[in-house]
C-alpha cells in the first residue's frame, strides 16, 4: 500500500493521517510495524518534571515528512539533522495534516538521547470547523472516541503524546466540551504511555473565538488546567511574561513561552538574537518552545549548515538546562546520523552521502570557550558511522592543559568502571600532546579510589589506570584496546571507585613539554565507552525465534 511505502522503491516509510474519519477508523496493521519506535525512552537526571525551566523544540519543515519519512535511511546530500538533543527536554514534530504521527527516526534518535517526542493533532480554518463541530459538538462518546484513538496511536507506535492545536473558531458546545476533551485524553495518554505528555497551544479562547493570547490568562486558564501544559504564540511583551508567571503559580515550568526562530511578527527576538527571547523568559523562570530552529538550514543555506547549527545552540547554552545520563554503558561514536561516507573501524568502507537518523548515536555536550575551545562534527574522518567529534583549542602559555567537559553523569559508579577511547591528532605536531579521560565524582566525604592506600582526591577528579590489555576475562570484547589503525589510537583503562557518585566524563588534551607559547591542538574522538566491568562480564541474552517477514527480492 502506498501509505506505507514508497512507491518508486518499495521501502518503509513514515505517514500521517488526514481527516476525522481516517483517525476513526485507525487500527494497528501489519504493514506499519516499521513505524513503531524501536529505541525506549533513555532514564534522565534531573527528571523531566523536576522544577527547573525546560526546553521544548517544534520542528516544522517545509509541510514535514521530507526525505525523514524514509524510515530505512536515505542517500539525501547535506539533509537536516537535529542533536543537541543534551539542551533540550522535548521535541515536537508539527505538520499541518491532522494527524501528524512522528517520523519514527526522530523518535528512535530523541528517545536514545532521554528527549520524549511529541506528535501534533491540529484543526484550522473551515474544515477545521466541521472537523471540531462533528467530534466536540457530539458530546462525550464523540470525543471520547477521538482521544481513546490519540492514546491508542501514541501508545502504538512508541512516541510519547500529543501538541494539540485547534486554530478555527468553535461553537458553544464545542468550546463547552473542549477542556473535557483535554483531560480525558490527557489521562488517557498518561495510562497508556509512561512519562507521556498533552500539551495545548495558545489559540482558541473559552468563548471559542481564536485570538492568540501570547500568555496565560483567564480566557485560556481552562485549557492550561486540563492538560499537562500551555505553548503560547509567539508575539508577547515582558508584561506578558510578568503575567503569565503571576498566574501559573507553581505550574510556572509547565508554561513554554512561544520563540519563533524565523521572527514572523512582532517578536523580541529569533535568529542570531533567539538568545534575547531566551533571557527574558529565563527571567520568570518559564519554560520555553523554540519554534522552527530549522531556519538555520533553511534561511542560512545547507552548505554550512554543521557550523552555523553549533552557532545558533552555542548562542542559546547558557540559557538551556542541560540533562545528564544516568545509566551504564554508555557508548558513542559521536555519529548525527548522516555522512558524506561511511566509516568502519577507521577505514572509509563506502563513499556517498547517506541519512538516517536511527542510526544517530548519543550526542555528547558541545563545549564552547571562546578563543580557547570549540567543538564540532567531522564528516571527513571517523571510526565508525559517518562522522567524528572534532576538538579544537588551544592551550594557554604557561598551562599544561585543557578540559573538555564530554558527558555529564548522574548515578552511583559501579565498583569498577571500564573506559575505552579511539581518537587520532592532527596538526603539525601530533606527538606534543597526550590525549586521555578523566572521571569527576560528586563530592562526598567517604568516595575514594578503590585501592585503600589512596586518599580522597579534593576536587574529585580521577584519572582512569591505563591498561595496556584489557584484563583476560574481558579480553573479547575490549579487543578495542588493540584495534587502532588508519592513524587511531586506542586507549584503554580501569577506574576502581567506592562509595562514589559519577559526575562528568572529560577528555584531557595535556602538552607532552611545558610551554610558555600558546599550542594549538585538532583532536577526533572516534569512540568513547564507559562499561559496568561486572555487566560487561556476564554473557549477552541469546536471541530466539527470529521471524523473517515482507521479503521483497529485486
Amino acid at each position: 500500500p502506498a501509505k506505507y511505502f514508497d512507491t518508486k522503491t518499495t521501502e518503509p516509510i513514515s505517514f500521517f493521517l488526514t481527516g476525522l474519519e481516517e483517525l476513526l477508523a485507525w487500527q494497528p496493521n501489519s504493514n506499519d510495524e516499521f513505524n513503531v519506535s524501536a529505541v525506549p525512552l533513555a532514564k534522565r537526571q534531573p527528571p523531566l518534571l523536576s522544577r527547573r525551566p525546560r526546553t521544548l523544540v517544534c520542528h516544522d519543515m517545509r509541510g514535514g515528512y521530507l526525505e525523514d519519512r524514509f524510515i530505512q535511511g536515505s542517500a539525501t546530500r547535506n539533509p537536516y539533522v537535529f542533536y543537541h538533543w543534551r539542551y533540550i527536554d522535548i521535541f515536537v514534530y508539527f505538520s499541518h495534516h491532522t494527524v501528524t504521527i512522528p517520523p519514527v527516526v526522530w523518535t528512535n534518535a530523541a528517545h536514545r538521547n532521554s528527549v520524549p517526542v511529541l506528535g501534533t493533532f491540529i484543526t484550522e480554518w473551515t474544515d477545521g470547523e466541521k472537523l471540531c463541530e462533528a467530534f466536540l459538538a457530539g458530546g462525550e462518546e464523540a470525543y471520547g472516541a477521538v482521544a481513546e484513538q490519540l492514546a491508542r496511536i501514541a501508545q502504538h507506535y512508541r512516541f510519547d503524546g500529543w501538541l494539540i492545536n485547534i486554530e478555527n473558531t468553535l461553537s458553544p458546545a464545542a468550546v463547552g466540551n473542549l477542556p473535557l476533551f483535554l483531560q480525558d485524553l490527557t489521562a488517557r495518554v498518561h495510562s497508556a504511555v509512561p512519562g507521556g505528555l498533552v500539551i495545548w497551544y495558545d489559540s482558541v479562547l473559552k468563548d471559542g473565538t481564536l485570538r492568540w493570547q501570547n500568555e496565560l490568562n483567564d480566557q485560556n486558564r481552562m485549557f492550561f488546567d486540563a492538560c499537562d501544559g500551555l505553548f503560547t504564540n509567539y508575539n508577547w511583551k515582558e508584561e506578558q511574561l510578568e503575567r503569565t508567571q503571576r498566574l501559573a503559580g507553581p505550574r510556572l515550568n509547565d508554561v513554554y513561552v512561544g520563540v519563533d526562530v524565523f521572527a514572523r511578527g512582532d517578536v523580541i527576538g529569533g535568529g542570531f538574537d533567539t538568545d534575547k527571547s531566551l533571557r527574558l523568559i529565563r527571567q520568570y523562570g518559564l519554560s520555553a518552545a523554540i519554534f522552527a530552529p530549522g531556519w538555520v538550514y533553511e534561511h542560512l543555506g545547507k552548505e554550512n549548515f554543521l557550523q552555523n547549527e553549533n552557532r545558533f545552540w552555542g548562542s542559546l547554552a547558557e540559557y538551556l538546562p542541560t540533562h545528564s545520563i544516568c545509566t551504564l554503558p554508555l557508548t558513542t561514536s559521536f555519529s548525527l546520523g548522516m555522512g558524506t561516507s561511511t566509516f568502519l573501524d577507521g577505514k572509509d568502507e563506502e563513499s556517498g552521502p547517506w541519512y538516517d537518523l536511527s542510526a544517530q548515536d548519543i550526542q555528547p555536550l558541545y563545549p564552547e570557550q571562546q578563543g580557547t575551545l570549540s567543538t564540532s562534527c567531522c564528516l571527513q574522518d571517523a571510526w565508525c558511522g559517518g562522522s567524528s567529534l572534532q576538538l579544537q583549542g588551544t592551550i594557554p602559555p604557561g598551562e599544561e592543559r585543557v578540559a573538555v567537559r564530554l558527558f555529564s553523569l548522574q548515578m552511583p559508579a559501579p565498583p569498577k568502571l571500564f573506559l575505552t577511547l579511539l581518537y587520532k591528532l592532527e596538526g603539525p605536531q601530533p606527538d606534543d600532546f597526550t590525549v586521555a579521560l578523566e572521571v569527576t565524582t560528586w563530592d562526598s566525604g567517604i568516595c575514594f579510589e578503590g585501592n585503600p592506600t589512596s586518599l580522597p582526591e579534593p576536587n574529585g577528579r580521577y584519572h582512569p589506570r591505563f591498561l595496556p590489555a584489557p584484563p583476560p576475562g574481558l579480553a573479547k570484547l575490549l579487543a578495542a584496546c588493540h584495534r587502532g589503525s588508519h592513524g587511531w589510537t586506542s586507549r584503554c583503562y580501569e577506574l576502581e571507585l567506592q562509595d562514589c557518585s559519577l559526575r562528568d566524563l572529560f577528555l584531557i588534551v595535556s602538552r607532552q613539554q611545558p610551554s610558555l607559547q600558546e599550542t594549538s591542538f585538532t583532536c577526533l574522538l572516534g569512540e568513547v565507552r564507559v562499561l559496568d566491568t561486572a555487566s560487561v562480564a556476564a554473557s549477552p541474552p541469546q536471541v530466539h525465534s527470529v521471524m523473517a517477514s515482507q521479503l521483497w527480492w529485486q
